[in-house]
């Protein structure tokens, strides 16, 4: 079992940045994808970044939606069980609930949030022009 627990949304004026955090219990975290979602106000909820491990768990791949690259960082640190979403130059339409989830299976398509196993609760960032 891991248990999620998102922190660090708020209110952020355009151009703004926030820096969300994730902590996660169970002591298999360091071997999961790390994914990161959001869902805005009518509408489905969607891929924004991932932390995931290749060759063995000796390198790590991330990957980010189009729509937050250039603009989003997402990072890890196993030793504090968190991961994190740095979000800079932030717009109007970056305001949604921001999920962290955790995916087991590395083979599962890590842009379908159908495949992760546990999700937190979400935290509300606004971002206001």
């Amino acid at each position: 079992q891991v248990q999620l627990v998102e922190s660090g949304g708020g209110l952020v004026q355009v151009g703004g940045s926030l820096m969300l955090s994730c902590a996660a219990s169970g002591r298999t975290f360091s071997i999961y994808t790390m994914g990161w979602f959001r869902q805005a106000p009518g509408k489905e909820r969607e891929f924004v970044a991932t932390h995931r491990w290749s060759g063995g768990g000796i390198t790590y791949y991330h990957d980010y939606a189009d729509s937050v690259k250039g603009r989003f960082t997402i990072s890890r640190d196993n030793a504090k069980n968190t991961v994190y979403l740095q979000m800079n130059s932030l717009k109007p339409e970056d305001t949604a609930v921001y999920y962290c989830a955790a995916l087991r299976d590395s083979n599962k398509d890590y842009r379908d949030l159908q495949g992760y196993d546990y999700w937190g609760q979400g935290t509300q960032v606004t971002v206001s022009s």
